[in-house]
């Protein structure tokens, strides 16, 4: 067995490994810092994020009202008289 060479793959997988890991490391900060900035815009809006799919389904039946809403006022006997 060549160990010189042995010793030469592991330092070099070790190198690997810690710019992996610092890759990792600032990956990592980076989401860290979204989330702070993603929690403080939903406090901006006076969202709770654990009520935040609360939220989203409240807005999306208000739209689908609306649309409902909307659709009904259009004058269909006009529409389809094309």
């Amino acid at each position: 067995m060549d160990y010189d060479k042995e010793i030469s793959n592991l330092k070099e997988n070790l190198e690997k490994a810690k710019a992996l890991k610092y890759r990792a490391e600032a990956r990592l900060e980076q989401l860290k810092k979204q989330e702070e900035e993603l929690i403080e815009e939903l406090n901006n809006l006076g969202v709770k994020p654990e009520e935040l799919d609360i939220e989203i389904e409240k807005l999306t039946n208000e739209i689908n009202n609306l649309f409902y809403e909307a659709n009904k006022l259009l004058p269909r006997d006009l529409l389809e008289k094309k």
